[in-house]
């Protein structure tokens, strides 16, 4: 185990976004994922993946999502969290229960509070439940009461895509109004709207403008298909909302800054969205 610890100053990004995934060789729902990004390299290993971010001088929030529905295998929360105290000078562990799970998932979300988790990631499309249902909520009360954040997938799933009936996820479970409910519910569980919210992106900036709690990660597409409200967003109101993801290894982040630097956003707001916005939210 490495004796450093993240240095920010050190760093010349966070991304906010990074999967860890676990073995399935074969599963069509990640072959139909491959295809949909143009992702065709081999995986990383958990260690190469702390290696790569390390190289390339870029902090990484990981986990990996709990996602029944696909049968993707989750890698379990325990060794992410291990992952990353192996590697603090580069890693922050967020955790992925699915919140259907009742009882059980509010035992699991204490549990790993008191292991060290950051924060929780959420994809209610692969999960199949409304944001806001109130089955849910206990689950949110645990998190709540520690402060942690909640990263919430938004608009269309590239998990899906192409297969047929799309792989059985619903596209509505994506939709980030039922967000802003848990954010009027939840006021001290800081949420992260991952990706651009496509069909739903005035929305999903409507909501990060009115809550204060309520960011936007950028991931998931490369910025040169960013809609120009987002870019407009992003340069004014919501210069301090917006925070650096790549979705990797679907989107990788040399391909993500290389399309970033493309892009309008000026170049005093860059600094905010690859590193400082994330670094006051993380409190880091």
């Amino acid at each position: 185990m490495t004796n450093k610890t993240l240095n920010v100053d050190e760093l010349i990004a966070i991304d906010t976004h990074v999967h860890i995934h676990g073995e399935s060789t074969g599963n069509a729902a990640d072959e139909a994922a491959r295809k949909y990004f143009g992702y065709t390299d081999a995986n990383l290993s958990p260690g190469e993946i702390a290696a790569y971010y390390r190289s390339r001088k870029i902090g990484c929030v990981v986990f990996s999502v709990d996602e029944r529905l696909t049968g993707r295998p989750q890698v379990p929360n325990d060794e992410v969290l291990a992952l990353a105290a192996e590697n603090p000078d580069i890693m922050i562990a967020f955790s992925s229960v699915d919140p259907t799970r009742g009882a059980d998932a509010v035992t699991e979300a204490q549990r790993l509070i008191k292991a060290g988790t950051r924060g929780f990631k959420l994809h209610p499309p692969i999960q199949q439940f409304h944001a806001n249902d109130p089955a849910v909520y206990r689950f949110y009360e645990v998190i709540n009461e520690a402060r942690l954040p909640v990263i919430f997938h938004t608009g269309h799933s590239g998990i899906g895509t192409g297969m047929p009936g799309g792989g059985g996820v619903r596209l509505k479970y994506g939709n980030p109004m039922d967000i802003d409910d848990v954010a009027v519910d939840f006021p001290d569980m800081p949420i992260i709207l991952a990706h651009p919210s496509f069909p739903w992106q005035d929305e999903a900036l409507s909501i990060c403008l009115h809550k204060p709690q309520v960011f936007i990660d950028l991931s998931g597409w490369s910025p040169k298909y960013f809609p120009p409200s987002l870019i407009q967003y992003t340069n004014t109101l919501l210069r301090q909302k917006m925070l650096f993801g790549s979705d990797f290894p679907f989107i990788t982040p040399e391909r993500w800054l290389a399309d970033f630097e493309k892009t309008s956003i000026r170049e005093d707001v860059r600094p905010l969205i690859l590193k400082e916005n994330a670094r006051r939210l993380l409190g880091i």
